[in-house]
């Protein structure tokens, strides 16, 4: 007999015929255009995000070695056209377009990662004048990094030696295209600056010919132009033909256009420096002569003065005026002392007068009389005070409580409380008790009982 029940699968199962299925009806390469959402990047390097229009989600996943391909920052909410195919992920049961190309949608991918690349670093001040170091007005030692091979190096030797034959120049060479080019350059930057202070260099120029976007990428790369801002080094960026710019021209101290313009920005032309030399020495020697003839007139004008035809003369005068300033200063001197005798004379006179040791005698016979009765009333004030102080410390013996131990009584404290025992309610039954007799003796005792004696008359 037939039977009818349906076949049980498990849910492996199932994700397993679905995403066999899948693989059999879809084309294994599909391109699907939407719009980003719920971008992340893992810490693996992995993306996952969702594309969306307007009635439908479709989740995704790009492998971080898929994702190294891209030069633009993916951003929630940006067009894209993503190709890959359809798979299932079994775990979640669900189906999800795993992604190995991804560009903008309308724009070049290179362009729109060229753009937002400028954004972010000019928002940085990477490109700020304030940060950019001046040339060299006389560079004698030039580092060139470029591709040995190409053509822009024998442009950019030509345009120098053409002008200022006196450069060395020192050639590091370095891809400048390809994946790890900008990595390259980056590095041989870093190599030279940090060798600067044995190879000596004075400037460096950093480029390429002209080409399309894709093969001028390495100069847009961060890597890159963050090595020509942190240079010691003056850079000079000389990439591509007229029209084209890069990010590495946005950054350097200064921007050639092309390969043999960078030489021209590089170094003087000889001629012109020549040329000015001279005219500076016609300055130097018109302007010498001039001051030549100047001192020639005042050294004749000066030989001329009074001084030069009788030069003892400013001395003696000197001398003249030293032997007068002499004699004046020995006639203050004789008046000055002739005054002083004067005044001590008067003075001698008038101590005379007054006869100083009959005023002496007096006035010591008075001090002695003053000092023999300041004596007494001292010793009076003393034997007055010593009376009271002896009065008052008979009245604080008097008043000692410990005064009255002598004639038999005795002070009674609580040993815990420490106070005085006046009444029947400052102890409590096996307290202990401490008496103080005179002679500073002690008696320790217990307390057993209480108990109050009415002592009462009896008829």
């Amino acid at each position: 007999m037939r039977s009818n029940k349906l076949k049980i699968y498990t849910v492996t199962q199932i994700n397993r015929l679905v995403k066999a299925a899948i693989e059999e009806i879809l084309p294994p390469k599909m391109v699907v255009s939407g719009e980003i959402s719920n971008w992340k990047r893992h810490s693996s390097g992995h993306c996952y995000f969702s594309l969306k229009d307007q009635d439908s989600i479709l989740p995704c996943t790009m492998w971080a070695s898929d994702f190294k391909s891209v030069k633009f920052s993916p951003e929630n909410g940006m067009a894209v056209l993503a190709t890959g195919r359809i798979d299932v992920y079994p775990p979640q049961g669900k189906y999800q377009l795993y992604v190995d190309k991804l560009e903008p949608a309308g724009i070049g991918a290179l362009q729109l990662a060229f753009e937002q690349m400028v954004r972010r670093l000019e928002a940085e001040g990477l490109f700020e004048q304030m940060h950019k170091k001046p040339l060299p007005p006389y560079p004698q030692r030039i580092g060139i990094l470029t591709s040995q091979s190409g053509a822009a190096v024998d442009d950019i030797k030509k345009s120098i030696w053409d002008r200022w034959p006196c450069a060395k120049l020192f050639l590091y060479p370095v891809p400048v295209q390809g994946e790890d080019a900008a990595e390259k350059i980056a590095a041989a930057l870093r190599d030279v600056n940090g060798r600067n202070h044995k190879l000596k260099i004075d400037v460096l120029i950093v480029g390429r010919g002209g080409g399309a976007l894709e093969d001028l990428w390495a100069f847009n790369e961060e890597v890159l132009a963050r090595a020509i801002y942190n240079s010691k080094i003056p850079v000079i960026s000389a990439v591509g033909h007229e029209m084209d710019t890069t990010i590495a021209d946005l950054v350097a101290d200064a921007r050639a256009s092309t390969p043999t313009k960078a030489g021209v920005t590089a170094v003087p032309d000889m001629l012109e420096v020549l040329g000015q030399l001279a005219h500076f020495e016609e300055n130097l020697r018109s302007k010498a002569q001039w001051k030549l003839e100047l001192c020639c007139e005042n050294l004749n004008t000066f030989l001329a003065g009074a001084i030069f035809k009788n030069p003892l003369l400013p001395v003696q005068n000197r001398q003249q005026q030293l032997d007068e300033l002499c004699a004046k200063l020995t006639d203050l001197i004789k008046e000055t002392l002739a005054a002083v005798r004067n005044k001590l004379h008067a003075g001698y006179v008038q101590i005379v007068k007054i006869e100083p040791h009959r005023l002496l005698g007096k006035k010591t016979v008075e001090l002695s009389d003053l000092k023999n009765r300041t004596d007494t009333a001292i010793r009076t004030i003393i034997n007055r005070l010593q009376i009271q102080l002896t009065a008052q410390a008979n009245h604080l013996v008097g008043l000692n409580p410990k005064a009255v131990l002598t004639r038999g009584y005795s002070i009674t404290k609580n040993k815990s409380t420490g106070l005085l025992v006046r009444c029947l309610d400052d102890v409590q039954p096996a307290d202990l008790l401490i008496t103080e007799l005179a002679g500073e003796n002690l008696i320790e005792s217990e307390v057993k009982t209480k108990q109050n004696i009415t002592v009462r008359n009896q008829d």
